[in-house]
């Protein structure tokens, strides 16, 4: 009995037949969750000290963002503090599906060369593995709510559609750079640039309301920006978002992910020759 063929069209040819390619990304859905957990003990995050770094690098980072804070601003207020824990805690999440995405396909050569699969998942784990190290900072956040005195509200469960949209963008945002990367690897040497500055232009060392009316209407082309808003105003302030700013969000996830969906899986049958 002859092995069956498959065979690897150019980009050129469309999109793969979707409801196949969706079928067979849901069927390999227990290889996704492996993957990760293999990459995670590969970088030691299976131990008590790799956990520990997960939580103790952005509590560091914000502790000392919040001491230049103070003594630029000559202020110290526990709202402040827990404002620029939560948002920054959420920005490390998509910073590091982008980290982790931007290399996925690269760093996955041998296995697309060897094996057919829809190549969509090797990003898909790398955002896997952005929730997987994001997890233990939302319990360190909750303690060191409790610590400063916030209060709980009923208002605070809207942080989950704002975490589903803020995970949705982090992989559509992690699907369309590592597609980019194939084509232009020095994307990767740019990444820390482009995540930094995201970083000074989101409202994490500020808040959204202190800025003036004209500088946040630059806040349209910050696909971060009303999502960290929400995240703060739900999680600090125990309030509901802004209709606008979860729409606006959400616009921006969708839309990246469609896009970024569409340009991978109409290239990822020429990635093995671009490797």
């Amino acid at each position: 009995m002859n092995a069956p063929l498959q065979v690897y069209e150019p980009f050129r040819a469309g999109l793969p037949p979707l409801k196949r390619y969706w079928k067979s990304l849901w069927g390999r859905r227990t290889f996704i969750s492996e993957y990760s957990r293999s990459e995670l003990r590969e970088q030691h995050f299976d131990s008590v000290f790799g956990q520990l770094w997960l939580v103790l690098n952005p509590l560091l980072l914000s502790a000392v963002y919040y001491l230049l804070i103070v003594i630029i601003q000559g202020s110290s207020d526990s709202t402040r503090y827990a404002h620029l824990t939560a948002t920054l805690f959420l920005f490390y999440l998509i910073a590091n599906s982008l980290t982790g995405g931007v290399k996925s396909i690269t760093a996955g050569q041998r296995l697309i060369l060897n094996t057919a699969f829809p190549r969509i998942m090797l990003p898909i784990s790398a955002v896997v593995i952005a929730i997987f190290k994001f997890l233990p900072t939302l319990i360190v956040f909750i303690v060191i709510r409790v610590c400063v005195g916030l209060s709980f509200t009923w208002e605070m469960l809207w942080a989950i559609p704002i975490l589903g949209i803020s995970i949705l963008l982090a992989l559509g945002l992690a699907i369309t750079i590592s597609c980019i990367n194939v084509y232009f690897r020095d994307i990767a040497s740019f990444l820390p640039y482009m995540t930094r500055t995201l970083l000074y232009l989101s409202p994490i060392l500020y808040e959204a309301s202190s800025l003036k009316s004209n500088i946040r209407a630059l806040e349209v082309f910050n696909p971060l920006f009303p999502i960290l808003d929400s995240w703060s105003r739900t999680m600090v302030h125990g309030q509901a978002p802004q209709t606008s700013s979860v729409l606006q969000g959400l616009a921006w996830a969708v839309g990246i992910f469609i896009i970024g969906s569409y340009f991978f899986l109409s290239r990822e049958r020429e990635f093995a020759v671009r490797l």
